[in-house]
């Protein structure tokens, strides 16, 4: 009897041990440590590009690589050679980093609207998402698209401006499409309170460093934008006169 109660339970106790990890190309880690990632947007906004800066910020890579191989190498991610000639992504890629002691895998979507298909099989695995904005071209229509896909899987995402050094950029802009297209605002309504206290700790910070900000923040004044963007202005210019110096 004691050796049947031994073979029943210990295939049980084995199952929840594996079941609690999970196999991973960076090795064994246990399944609170992984997280699914997918970066999505409309074609040419940058995703490739953002995740190709991702694994080597990371150290997954040793070296940066351009879309359409412009460097004779191309992209990691862009593993056909089609999607090298053309710069576009076409089918979904998948690779891993890891950041913090957690095993991070990331999914590359295509973004033009013919493969909508491969963004919609990716959505179904993913924890969690990139939706990338361009800061030139603001929200189109294929982001309108992965936005409701999203929101038919229960996707929860950020949104990240690219291209910010691109002429005629405009990320103000491109939150104000957010706000009026798709309707999400730049902070979540949950996160706003502590968005306020965080922002005020940055106020404080460049406050210390300027003597007319600090008069307004002693005497609990709100400066307002242009305040701000006088002082960071001056903040820096201190800071690049005294690296001149050194």
């Amino acid at each position: 009897a004691g050796s049947r109660w031994v073979l029943t339970v210990v295939p049980v106790i084995s199952q929840v041990l594996l079941s609690s990890c999970r196999s991973c190309s960076s090795g064994v880690f246990p399944n609170e440590r992984i997280r699914n990632i997918g970066i999505s947007a409309h074609i040419d906004s940058g995703k490739t590009t953002l995740t190709e800066r991702i694994l080597y910020y990371t150290g997954r890579i040793a070296e940066i690589h351009e879309v359409k191989g412009k460097d004779g190498v191309g992209a990691t991610m862009d593993s056909m050679e089609l999607e090298r000639q053309r710069g576009i992504t076409i089918q979904s890629a998948a690779t891993y980093t890891i950041w913090n002691n957690h095993n991070i895998n990331i999914i590359d979507t295509p973004g033009h609207v013919d493969f909508t298909i491969e963004v919609e099989r990716a959505l179904r695995v993913l924890d969690g998402a990139v939706l990338v904005l361009c800061a030139v071209g603001g929200v189109q229509c294929q982001t309108m698209t992965v936005n409701r896909q999203m929101k038919r899987y229960n996707v929860p995402f950020l949104t990240f401006i690219n291209k910010l050094d691109r002429m005629g950029s405009n990320p103000g802009r491109a939150l104000q499409q957010m706000s009026q297209n798709v309707r999400y605002d730049e902070i979540p309504a949950e996160f706003r309170a502590e968005a306020a206290d965080r922002r005020q700790e940055l106020v404080e910070c460049v406050a210390n460093a300027d003597e007319i900000l600090g008069e307004m923040f002693l005497e609990e004044k709100i400066p307002t934008i242009d305040d701000l963007k006088v002082c960071v202005c001056v903040c820096v210019r201190v800071c690049v006169l005294s690296l001149l110096r050194v």
